[in-house]
């Protein structure tokens, strides 16, 4: 992202920020001009609030000059900005660099992919930047799909989100999760602006999908690192799952993403029973035309785990 995009992406952030405050919840007299045609706050409104000229907050909204940490503090006040909206705020406007990163490429530790696979009862996935997915373990792929069978290039957790149709069934609530993947994706570009691969990522799938050329377009941010999810497994049917996420301390940029269900929950049950069938399927390969694909997709990937039943190959 070059600094007169960079600027266009801002602008654009803090356009659509003060266009849904409404004065009275910035702290201004509730506008009593019927004409007014502004739903938000109009740009003289926030410079008022945060105590700049009027011409200098339109520069800074329309790319035209940057500013000090002092006032981007103060347009965040005004704006009412959360924690994600502040760091969205401060990392794009960050000084630009003259020439792209080449960034290396991640690889998950041994170490890591051992203890994926020894969390047999728990599904979790190792994702890096750009929502990569790195590694996973048996039970995840179960729960939401053969990450093994998708080629390395398109194994992307926002990607597989919006181009796999079961992913719309998996999820009863597609539309809320994908519209959190959109946010954070949103937090990787104030991260990292200058990555082309991440640009392209964003690229594909403006073109691919309405959806998400619309909510990006939104440019909400948010920095979620636990919550809840519930999915709709065809096998084993309704679960609500936990997560929670740890960031690997050898590379930060890899977070390994867990689910659990509270003990003797049907979630739990559930979960316990998707894990019996991989340990049965496991046991007995040849009865199972799953445990030897995922015998082949296991010798082809090192980072990968075997496939499971219940999700597609």
């Amino acid at each position: 992202m070059s600094s007169n995009e960079r600027g266009n992406e801002l602008g654009e952030f803090l356009k659509a920020r003060r266009m849904e405050l409404r004065p009275e919840l910035a702290g201004l007299p509730k506008p009593s001009d019927p004409r007014r045609r502004v739903k938000g706050l109009r740009r003289e409104e926030v410079a008022a609030l945060a105590a700049i000229s009027p011409d200098y907050y339109a520069r800074i909204e329309q790319g035209r000059r940057g500013a000090p940490w002092s006032t981007l503090d103060a347009i965040a006040r005004a704006l009412r900005l959360d924690d994600a909206g502040r760091e969205y705020l401060f990392g794009l406007s960050a000084t630009d660099a003259a020439r792209p990163r080449r960034r290396r490429s991640q690889k998950v530790p041994v170490q890591v992919q051992r203890l994926l696979d020894n969390l047999s009862g728990m599904p979790a996935l190792v994702l890096g930047r750009r929502m990569d997915v790195l590694a996973w373990n048996q039970l995840a792929a179960a729960l939401i799909t053969d990450f093994g069978g998708i080629p390395e290039r398109h194994r992307n957790y926002i990607r597989v989100l919006f181009t796999d149709p079961d992913m719309r069934i998996l999820y009863p609530r597609w539309e809320e999760t994908a519209r959190l993947c959109v946010a954070q994706l949103h937090m990787e570009v104030a991260r990292d602006p200058r990555e082309p691969r991440l640009a392209g990522l964003v690229g594909e799938l403006s073109v691919l999908d309405a959806d998400f050329r619309r909510w990006w377009s939104d440019h909400q941010v948010v920095v979620r690192s636990r919550g809840t999810k519930d999915f709709r497994h065809p096998v084993v049917g309704d679960l609500t799952l936990d997560w929670d996420t740890l960031t690997c301390a050898g590379d930060p940029d890899q977070q390994l993403i867990s689910f659990s269900a509270e003990p003797g929950s049907p979630s739990h049950k559930g979960l316990s029973a998707l894990a019996a069938m991989i340990g049965s399927a496991t046991a007995s390969p040849e009865a199972s035309p799953t445990a030897e694909s995922a015998h082949r997709h296991d010798q082809s990937s090192p980072t990968s785990s075997p496939s499971s039943p219940g999700r597609k190959q």
